[in-house]
């Protein structure tokens, strides 16, 4: 390819990056249009140059000592005769006398247009990326670019423009002349699409700026191209692995602990103990060089010795000994969750890791971990978290820490989030997020998909996979360390701006995923999820919410309307219908519609269901969210108001099938006595199918995210 002839020519000139006039070179051979140019080698050579070309004309040093030209005087443009190139020459020549120079481009100036920058950065893990932006001070000073990974495709180069704040001004805003926007969208795909510059040079280029792209009503020139390459080509990451069977470690039918002790209580004694708390009916087989019997249970010497094939080893001694302990397994396990620390994460374990890894191979098993909590899986009735419900759901997560996947199972239970199960992964030597994700999208019994990530190993694959599903199934993603400082070297503008976040987002806006910032939020979007149907013919936007909140609900009007969600009156057959009920004063029936305590008790809870029968009927509101002050309920004589207004919600919702999602919102003031209340209430709605938050806030972000993957399930 001659794309890689040009790197190639500038490898063996001992180049960290192309020149400008390579890199054009290199653009054009992509389809991109750039100047017509000539290389001069200083200005009697300029001079001719000009002659073959049309003025006006700009000139430029090359050289290697210089990746920004204009700031040490070399560039000059709009030069309209030889003279004024020779002289722009010798200006350059005395300001970088100590530079080496290889000599000029003279090129022809672009038409006038609009500055926009096009660039790419090969982002660790997941690969290529491109970016656009607005030229100039845009990018320099206020960063207005958008990020996707490669490839892209047309609607990803158009979605990435309307990104732009300062998009208005390419089509024209505050009377300027609209440009080609589909000249730019032309060249973000043979830069970023399919068979690109960025996909097929993947190995060779780190950084990519063509800044300026001059765009103007008739097309778009590339008048600066920076190409910084790699230092090292990658090698092949090889073809996919096989899909991993999960299904003997979510049901096992016989596990082996290997750890537990005879004299002493040990993680695996707990193990057992846990086992026998949740009623597993398998067989268990405790793991010991020398004891017969460990927690009653007869003990074997190795994992090969055991009566019945293991499904599930459960292994928590010195890291030192894990392999040999696989090694022995001769084919009879399936499935080693490695416990014990000591390798990968610490430089002295490395080595270790790896042996790990092929002592499995040896013994015929897959590892979990090491350096991770356990399993839980309420199907299997295993669990390494205490207390863990055994009620099967049908939200499978994964969680590359092990003690906040033990924050996952507690807090989530106490929400109302229904496992399938949970896998610690911990520092996925061999089975890795990208294995999980692919088997959890293709099992029937799960429907939600939660994901603690710290370090994906290989992020190409990982956002082939998300991307391909299209998100058929929801994916709410928790990303630890998305705020690093990101490239700090980086040579280019989209080198420093493509921070580890915005791999993050550019894939949340490809795949459909949803990004969360907390655990709360996460648990939050999983319960969100997996009570509520996506409604991809009308993704959420208008949402009336109605309680008893005063202030609150002009707070959290303002807080919907920044998540993107429509807190609007309501329509005219609405208002006449509320008007009609005769409510008392101190009643709002606008939108949000606020009514006192004692108003929404009344008639043991009818008024409330007109309220709510009056906005369904209505028809056009996709959520409704009632929240509710519980201290405001306190002593309120022996009626359970509560109840009744949950009881009211259910009966309106069975005559208005799937019109508008509904959510509560129980507020508490931290008493004890309404905290209690609100456990139970939260327990009764969840039971009924009602999804519980603690805080309006909180239903505002599930709401947006359930409206983002509903636009995402309906435009792709």
């Amino acid at each position: 390819m001659a794309g890689n002839r040009i790197i190639a020519a500038a490898r063996a000139a001992g180049r960290a990056a192309l020149d400008e006039a390579a890199g054009k070179q290199l653009l054009a051979q992509y389809g991109v249009s750039v100047p017509r140019s000539q290389i001069a080698a200083g200005p009697d050579d300029a001079a001719r140059a000009f002659a073959a070309l049309t003025s006006p004309v700009a000139v430029k040093i090359m050289s290697p000592d210089l990746l920004h030209k204009s700031d040490a005087g070399g560039v000059a443009i709009g030069l309209q005769s030889a003279d004024a190139v020779r002289d722009a020459i010798d200006a350059m020549l005395a300001a970088n006398a100590a530079r080496k120079i290889d000599g000029f481009l003279v090129e022809e100036m672009a038409p006038a247009g609009r500055e926009v920058v096009i660039g790419g950065v090969h982002a660790p893990q997941f690969g290529p990326m491109i970016m656009v932006g607005l030229g100039g001070v845009f990018v320099e000073l206020l960063g207005d670019v958008a990020f996707r990974l490669c490839p892209i495709d047309e609607a990803d180069a158009w979605a990435m423009l309307r990104e732009l704040r300062g998009a208005p001004l390419l089509s024209g805003a505050r009377g300027g002349q609209p440009v080609s926007q589909d000249a730019i969208v032309d060249a973000l795909l043979r830069i970023g699409g399919a068979g690109g510059l960025l996909l097929d040079l993947a190995g060779d280029v780190a950084e990519l700026d063509i800044n300026p792209v001059i765009v103007s009503p008739g097309g778009a020139v590339a008048v600066d191209a920076r190409v910084i390459l790699r230092a090292q080509s990658p090698t092949d990451a090889g073809p996919a692995p096989a899909p991993v069977d999960f299904e003997p470690l979510f049901a096992p039918r016989a596990v082996a602990v290997v750890g537990a002790s005879a004299d002493r209580v040990t993680p695996g004694n707990t193990f057992i103990a846990r086992l026998r708390e949740t009623g597993y009916s398998g067989a268990i087989y405790p793991i010991h060089p020398k004891a017969a019997r460990i927690e009653g249970l007869i003990a074997y010497t190795s994992l090969g010795d055991t009566p019945l094939p293991i499904d599930y080893a459960y292994i928590a001694v010195a890291a030192a000994r894990v392999p040999a302990i696989l090694r022995a397994a001769r084919g009879r396990l399936r499935f080693a969750q490695v416990i014990s620390a000591g390798f990968g994460e610490v430089a002295a374990g490395i080595d270790l890791q790896r042996d790990l890894v092929v002592a499995a191979r040896d013994g015929g098993c897959r590892v979990i971990g090491p350096n991770c909590l356990g399993l839980y899986s309420p199907r299997g009735r295993v669990t390494f978290a205490k207390g863990a419900s055994m009620k099967e759901g049908r939200v499978g997560v994964m969680s590359q820490s092990g003690g906040l996947g033990t924050d996952i199972v507690r807090r989530g239970q106490l929400r109302g989030v229904r496992f399938h199960s949970l896998v610690t992964l911990g520092n996925s030597a061999d089975i890795g997020p990208n294995d999980l994700l692919g088997h959890y999208l293709g099992d029937p019994g799960c429907d939600v998909i939660g994901m603690y990530l710290e370090d994906v190993k290989d992020g190409g694959r990982f956002a082939r996979i998300l991307r391909a599903a299209k998100a058929r199934k929801p994916v709410v993603i928790l990303k630890g360390g998305r705020t690093g400082a990101g490239q700090a070297a980086a040579a280019s503008h989209t080198g420093s701006l493509a921070g580890d976040d915005r791999v993050w987002v550019a894939l949340e806006k490809q795949s459909g995923c949803v990004l969360v910032d907390t655990l709360d939020d996460f648990i939050d979007a999983l319960l969100a999820f997996q009570m509520l149907k996506l409604k991809p013919a009308s993704p959420v936007r208008r949402v009336v919410l109605f309680g008893n909140g005063g202030g609150t609900s002009v707070l959290a009007t303002d807080y919907f309307a920044k998540m993107g969600l429509n807190i609007e009156p309501l329509g005219a057959d609405a208002l006449a219908a509320l008007e009609a009920l005769g409510l008392p004063p101190g009643t709002s029936i606008v939108n949000p519609i606020d009514t006192p305590a004692g108003t929404l008790q009344t008639q043991n809870g009818r008024i409330a269901e007109k309220i709510l029968d009056a906005i369904y009927a209505a028809g056009d509101v996709d959520a409704v969210v009632m929240h509710l002050n519980l201290a405001a309920f306190a002593g309120r004589g022996d009626v359970d108001p509560l109840d009744n207004l949950i009881q009211a919600a259910l009966r309106v919702q069975s005559r208005y099938p799937g019109q508008a999602h509904f959510l509560l919102v129980l507020r508490s003031d931290g008493g004890e006595e309404i905290d209690a209340a609100k456990r139970a209430y939260r327990a009764r709605a969840l039971d009924a199918g009602i999804p519980v938050y603690d805080e309006l806030s909180s239903a505002a972000r599930v709401l947006a995210a359930l409206g983002r993957m509903g636009a995402f399930r309906r435009d792709g």
